[in-house]
């Protein structure tokens, strides 16, 4: 089960089976003084869906309203970044989980029902590649590596040394292992997915649809024939089934399984091999390093107090030390100063991207 995904439905359920059947949401009996930020006068439900990497950080600052006395309960899933805006743009829940910016063709879905919504960007996270501690041949894979591995023309690929060619093509030094390769990520719902493509993939792949190697179609998308998950902790298990497994997660469930699973380097242009840390994710020298953000309905905060309460807690500093905490690596003061200002502001529409 992934990291707190049931944890504020389940802390709601409890309050509303305490209130002896009542509609009505109560506040915490644990409330704790000196959280100015608590709304402790705000009741109501809030709906949250998106981004599995985004939901622990979610469901910690609901957990944490409802310890602090406020009567705001949220609901809280992560099926994916692409499924939970398919959702939100059809006004289906309040807020959008994304590990990702909003896609064009997601915003005018949005815009088509008059959904308008404030951007904010809550925290940092880094794209991990994984296998197993057994798999003592790889410590570093540059973009070229990853691409021969998992890309568009790495179909039928069946053993590490498979992809050796095509990567060494591609200006790869890494001597690859004659080794089983089984691969196991996220799908193509998931903003882990996309940032994965867009980050290790687009460029290598530009060239190649440029060469005639791949279609324009192939660009933004890897081999088809890997174990898709939708679940982080199936990966996690997949990496620890296999001696010589590759896949890639968010860097809070690699950290959570640490010692299971082996965290490699990636290096951007196969010299200089980073490995993934609160440190290089927060300065972006980790060449998978990623902004997380959350998407506000904005009609529905302007009139739900508790939309506008929880979003309010989220970015105070009661509420925003759950990215720290969930694993996740913290906004410098400015870029946090921004999206407070960009909530306050109520400004719309999305710049990131």
């Amino acid at each position: 089960m992934k990291p707190f995904a049931w944890l504020s439905l389940l802390l709601a359920a409890g309050l509303l089976a305490s209130a002896c059947g009542s509609s009505t949401t109560t506040t915490s009996s644990t409330a704790k003084s000196g959280d100015a930020s608590c709304p402790t006068d705000v009741t109501g439900d809030v709906v949250v869906s998106g981004s599995s990497t985004v939901e622990p950080i979610s469901s910690l600052v609901g957990e944490r309203l409802l310890d602090c006395g406020s009567g705001i309960a949220a609901t809280v899933d992560g099926p994916g970044t692409g499924d939970g805006f398919t959702l939100f743009c059809k006004g289906e829940t309040d807020i959008s989980d994304a590990s990702r910016p909003i896609k064009p063709e997601e915003a005018a879905a949005c815009a088509a029902k008059g959904i308008t919504y404030e951007e904010l960007k809550i925290g940092f996270d880094g794209i991990t590649v994984l296998t197993n501690p057994a798999n003592t041949s790889i410590d570093c894979l540059s973009f070229a590596d990853l691409y021969a591995l998992i890309g568009p023309e790495s179909d039928g690929v069946k053993t590490w040394s498979d992809a050796q060619a095509l990567a060494t093509e591609l200006g790869s030094t890494t001597q690859l292992p004659n080794a089983s390769l089984t691969i196991a990520g996220p799908g193509a719902e998931s903003g882990t997915y996309d940032s994965f493509i867009e980050l290790a993939f687009q460029s290598i792949a530009t060239t190649r649809a440029a060469a005639g190697k791949i279609t324009d179609a192939q660009i933004k998308t890897s081999r088809k024939d890997y174990a898709s998950q939708a679940d982080d902790s199936a990966i996690i298990a997949a990496m620890e089934a296999e001696d010589t497994p590759l896949g890639w997660v968010g860097f809070a469930f690699a950290q959570e399984a640490a010692g299971k699973v082996k965290e490699l380097k990636v290096s951007k242009d196969g010299t200089s091999c980073i490995a993934p840390s609160t440190a290089t994710i927060a300065d972006a020298s980790y060449p998978l390093s990623r902004s997380l953000y959350l998407y506000v309905n904005a009609a529905k905060a302007a009139k739900s107090a508790a939309v506008a309460g929880y979003v309010d807690y989220y970015l105070s500093a009661a509420g925003i030390s759950a990215v720290s905490e969930a694993g996740y690596v913290d906004l410098p003061a400015d870029a946090l100063a921004t999206s407070v200002s960009t909530w306050k502001a109520k400004t719309t529409g999305s710049t990131a991207g």
